[in-house]
């Protein structure tokens, strides 16, 4: 899921269970999955649609804040 669809789903009251985990290809990264009901799950993509990783925790911390999304659960 886009950043501009996760804004978006927010604005109209969307709520995700948003999880943060290792990158499975390069563990040295983080990803992030939103989950939504019914067993739904997105991971965060960029505009090429290529599953967004993060080397640093705090800044993803920081992208999440500014996608509005309030609470994360990271699973190391």
């Amino acid at each position: 899921m886009k950043r501009e669809d996760i804004k978006n789903k927010q604005a109209q009251g969307g709520v995700f269970d948003t999880h943060i985990i290792v990158n499975p290809a390069n563990t040295r990264e983080w990803i992030v999955m939103l989950k939504k009901g019914a067993g739904t799950s997105f991971f965060l993509v960029d505009d090429q649609e290529q599953v967004e990783s993060f080397a640093d925790l705090n800044g993803l911390i920081e992208e999440l804040r500014l996608l509005g999304i309030k609470a994360a659960e990271i699973h190391l």
